[in-house]
């Protein structure tokens, strides 16, 4: 638990986005705020707030800003020491500093939109970006059909029956800092909230770091273009012990059974009324 070295997780499954950066941490436990300074100015040296500050992990404050508005002022990350949570939210920072900015930056348009429009609460937007930054998943497929049974829930389909034509065609990319989190200790029913994107074949063919800058890219864009849309609904869960290579106990069709936590798609109303 709270005493492994970040180095143990650089190998597992879903980690593959920080895995570079997990591997230079080989003592146990968390690694200071200073060292996280270092690390994000040599992985991302150009990661910037929304608001165009230059991003520093800092002791959490009582700032009455509340957490997003503090970080696209000041670029200062709130970050605990000796905090899982908190570290892995900093790595997301070195592997995704586009998309990291663009969701700072459009947590405040929209802080500002429902402000001036006189509207209590966060809205959908605000709780999809946050749930997005806290367990997204961007699965990457040059298969069409993957993304379409992913969001049928057509479970067994796609990561048993087409395992090793899934393995070959599609990466699953964690942005959310939570997920990592909690991928330290899996447990059943672990879910994601996935955005899919349909690639060329050829982009299967780029060195890892390549593909994630280029994600990074591609997942900005896409959330700021989509956030008229975005809310909690328009992400897809991902059961992401179900993803091969996460636990061993998915090396049988029985695992993927199991409704518990594959879980069938919901009918939508109107369609089942007409049943």
């Amino acid at each position: 638990g709270a005493l492994a070295a970040p180095a143990t997780f650089a190998e597992r499954r879903l980690f593959e986005p920080i895995a570079p950066r997990l591997a230079r941490f080989t003592a146990p436990g968390v690694p200071s705020r200073a060292a996280l300074d270092a690390l994000l100015a040599e992985a991302a040296p150009t990661a910037r707030s929304g608001g165009g500050a230059r991003i520093r992990f800092a002791a959490p404050g009582e700032d009455e800003a509340g957490y997003e508005a503090h970080i696209f002022a000041t670029g200062e990350v709130p970050t605990r020491e000796g905090d899982w949570h908190d570290f892995f939210n900093a790595l997301a920072w070195c592997a995704w500093p586009r998309t990291k900015a663009c969701c700072n930056r459009l947590h405040l348009d929209e802080l500002r939109a429902r402000a001036a429009a006189g509207l209590a609460g966060r809205g959908p937007r605000r709780d999809a970006l946050t749930q997005f930054d806290e367990c997204g998943v961007v699965v990457v497929s040059a298969d069409p059909l993957v993304p379409a049974l992913l969001a049928a829930h057509e479970w067994e389909e796609v990561f048993w029956r087409r395992r090793e034509a899934l393995q070959r065609s599609t990466r699953f990319l964690v942005f959310g800092h939570g997920s990592w989190d909690q991928l330290r200790a899996p447990f059943p029913g672990l879910c994601a909230k996935a955005l899919h994107r349909v690639v060329d074949p050829a982009w299967l063919a780029l060195p890892a770091a390549a593909a994630l800058a280029e994600t990074d890219a591609w997942l900005a864009a896409h959330l700021a273009a989509a956030i008229g849309d975005l809310s909690p609904r328009s992400l897809a869960p991902l059961p992401l012990l179900g993803i091969p290579g996460v636990t061993p106990d998915s090396e049988s069709a029985e695992y993927y059974r199991d409704t518990r936590q594959f879980r069938p798609q919901r009918m939508p109303a109107r369609a089942a009324a007409d049943a």
